[in-house]
C-alpha cells in the first residue's frame, strides 16, 4: 500500500509518498516535493493543481492520501487558499483521503518504537511534516 502525506504550507501542498510492506519502508523518489496553488481565487487555477495532484498520486500508485489537519480559528489557523487545496484533494475520483490531527500524529511518533533520522531519509527539511504524517498512518509499534 502506497500512502501520501500532505502538509499544506501557504499556497504549497508539501508531499511524502511512502509504502509499508514485509516489514519495510520505501519512500520512492518523487518528481516534485510540493503542488503549488497559484491565485486560489480563480476557479481554473484550483481545477489545475486538482488535476496535476490528482495525476501525481496516479503516476505513482498511491492507494490513499493523509492531510495534516490545520486549525480553523486562532493563532495557527490555516489560510483560506490552504482550505481550497484540501477539498480540491478531498474531491479527487478514486482517492481515499484521510485527515489526521496534529495532536494524533504526534503521540503516535511519542509511542513508536522505531527510531527514524530524518536525515537519512534523503527527503527535504521542508518535508518533514509530511513524512511524520504518512509515517504514523501505518501505525507501526
Amino acid at each position: 500500500m502506497k500512502v501520501c502525506g500532505v502538509e499544506i504550507k501557504g499556497d504549497d501542498a508539501v508531499i511524502c509518498v511512502m509504502s509499508f510492506e514485509n516489514q519495510l519502508f520505501d519512500l520512492p523518489h518523487v518528481r516534485v516535493p510540493k503542488v503549488a496553488l497559484q491565485r486560489g481565487s480563480d476557479s481554473e487555477n484550483i481545477r489545475k493543481f486538482q488535476f496535476a495532484f490528482a495525476k501525481l498520486m496516479s503516476d505513482y500508485g498511491v492507494d490513499t492520501v493523509v492531510i495534516k489537519e490545520r486549525m480553523t480559528k486562532g493563532k495557527f489557523a490555516g489560510g483560506s487558499q490552504g482550505f481550497k487545496m484540501e477539498a480540491a484533494i478531498q474531491l479527487i475520483e478514486g482517492l481515499t483521503v484521510e485527515m489526521a490531527r496534529p495532536a494524533d500524529i504526534k503521540e503516535k511518533l511519542k509511542k513508536t518504537q522505531i527510531e527514524i533520522d530524518y536525515r537519512d531519509t534523503g527527503l527535504k527539511q521542508f518535508q518533514q511534516g509530511a513524512f511524520e504524517t504518512a509515517f504514523t498512518f501505518f501505525d507501526v509499534k
